[in-house]
């Protein structure tokens, strides 16, 4: 399965930035951009949270139910009357 893209109004001088910097690494321009889009993907991504992990791994798809996490909230202050002051 083959995908191309193409790039319309490129500026001429970011063309020619990409063409030096593949031919530096010694790549094809498409090449150098997919690599450029993977690494951008890859810092964006980030990691998943330790719920997340566990979830793909243990999850009701898997069989396992899932605790829900503890609800932290305030309690409001009331103020008691005592008797004899």
């Amino acid at each position: 399965m083959s995908t191309s893209i193409t790039v319309r109004d490129i500026d001429p001088a970011d063309k020619s930035w990409l063409k030096r910097e593949a031919r530096h690494v010694g790549v094809s321009m498409e090449e150098f951009v997919r690599r450029m889009i993977h690494e951008k993907r890859e810092k964006t991504e980030g990691r998943p949270k330790p719920s997340e992990a566990f979830e793909r791994y243990f999850g009701e798809r898997h069989g396992v139910e899932i605790p829900t996490g503890p609800r932290y909230g305030y309690k409001p202050l009331s103020f008691a009357v005592e008797d004899g002051q």
